[in-house]
Formats: structure tokens, sequence, C-alpha cells
């Protein structure tokens, strides 16, 4: 399947993976501060952003479309960093396509199980009437059920309106809820020895000290830096601690460069 992207620069091919209900532009602006001599490629994985909708969500599924990408592209290996639910496919790519990453970046998640947190999310964006005129009167129904501005506003970049002025979600929200168990399901496969940098948010539940040993077992060559003053999305609350601990992973995979 053909996922879009977007892509510009020269140099080594660094892909940036978004995390669930997100999409590729997400990361644009920390990209555009790393002044790395990179190809950078900011993908809107299946299901999500302006690629296609299909019938099925999984891990294994979205891994064959970065596969698909990377042969499309003509790239023999990539750095990727994938925040999330892309943190979680570029694990899979490392581990069953060791070859194919030349290092990898994970933000803010584990190999292992975690809580179906975005359920009541799910729930409340399938309940929204998207028959109305103006994406004030969307908000106003998120605002119902999240509180918190910043989420909505965050859920609001993937509001779009078709050739009619009609509004739709970029996502395809009946297979995303559908298939979200998979989404939480623990990842398994050999351990990836290749260089990998683990970002956790300080404040962040999606990773703790009880994640470490599956980590090192799966990765053996990881190290874990925390992102001070950081939730889960460590890019939005501090995005210049990320920016260094990138850069910093950097000049370890390209010392002259």
């Amino acid at each position: 399947m053909r996922l879009h992207y977007e892509a510009w620069g020269e140099g080594p091919a660094f892909l940036f993976l978004h995390g669930f209900l997100g999409s590729g532009d997400n990361w644009r602006s920390i990209a555009r501060s790393l002044g790395l001599p990179a190809r950078y490629y900011l993908v809107d994985l299946r299901n999500h952003g302006r690629s296609p909708h299909v019938p099925e969500h999984s891990y294994p599924a979205m891994m064959e479309d970065v596969l698909e990408l990377l042969e499309a592209e003509g790239l023999s290996e990539a750095i990727i960093l994938g925040h999330s639910m892309g943190g979680r496919v570029g694990m899979l790519l490392a581990m069953h396509h060791p070859q194919r990453v030349r290092g990898l970046i994970v933000g803010d998640i584990s190999p292992g199980a975690h809580a179906p947190v975005h359920l009541p999310l799910l729930e409340t964006l399938m309940s929204i009437n998207l028959h109305v005129d103006r994406r004030e009167e969307v908000e106003a129904q998120l605002a119902r059920s999240i509180a918190e501005a910043p989420i909505r506003q965050f859920l609001l970049k993937s509001l779009a309106r078709d050739a009619e002025g009609r509004f739709y979600w970029r996502w395809n929200l009946p297979i995303l809820l559908r298939d979200y168990p998979k989404m939480t399901a623990p990842l398994e496969g050999p351990p990836y020895e290749g260089p990998t940098l683990f970002l956790r948010g300080s404040n962040s539940p999606f990773m703790s000290e009880a994640d470490f040993p599956l980590i090192y077992r799966l990765f053996p060559a990881a190290r874990i830096h925390t992102i001070p003053n950081a939730g889960h999305w460590i890019h939005v609350d501090n995005p210049t601690a990320v920016q260094e601990a990138i850069k910093d992973f950097w000049k370890s995979l390209f010392p002259d460069s």
C-alpha cells in the first residue's frame, strides 16, 4: 500500500512515524529544526492522515507498509523515529528486518502491553455529528467529553472538508475502534541489536521502570533517556530536549557528520 508522506532534504533517510490518531505533520516542526544532513520523511500511517483507509489496522500490516515505502524510494536502510503507535511500528520493523534499520528512536512507548486508554476517545469521536457548518460546532461537541483544549486542538488537526464542503475525519474510525485491542498488545520478535534510543516523558504513564527489563531484553543496545517536564507528547511538551536527544543520537550514528 502506498502511504502518503512529505519528504525533503538530502542525506541518510530519516523516517518519522506518528502516534495513534496523529499524522506525519505532528513532527514537522521538530524535523525542520534539527538541521541534520538527512532526507526526512514525515509519514502518514494507514488509516490516518492522507494515507489510504483499509480494513485492517495492525502492527505487522503497518510494518509492511513502511517496508513498501522503503522499497518504493529505493532505500536500503533508514533511521526510524516513532512516537507511541509509530514507535511500536519502528520496534517491530527493527526486530524483524534489522538490516533495514540503521538506528531506532522510540518516543514514550514500550514493547509491553498497555492499558486501552484511547477507547473513551474513540467512542467520543464516533459519536460526533459532523453534519454542521463550522469547526467550532465540532469542537463544542468534543468539549462535552474532552475538557483539555490542547487535546481537542490535536484531534481537530484531522478534521477536513470534502469537495462539497462537508466535514469528515481523516481517520478510519470504525476500523481503529474494532482493531484497537491489537494496538495495546505486547510486541514479539527477536532482539534488535542495533543502536536504539528510548525517549521517556518524565510525567508519562506509558513508560515506567517496570518496562526496562523487557526493553533491554528486546533491544540490548538501548539507551533510555528521560525528557524532563514532559508527558506522553514529549515533542510538544519539551521540544528542545527532544531535539537535543535526537541530535546526540545522530552524532553517535554518524560521528563525522
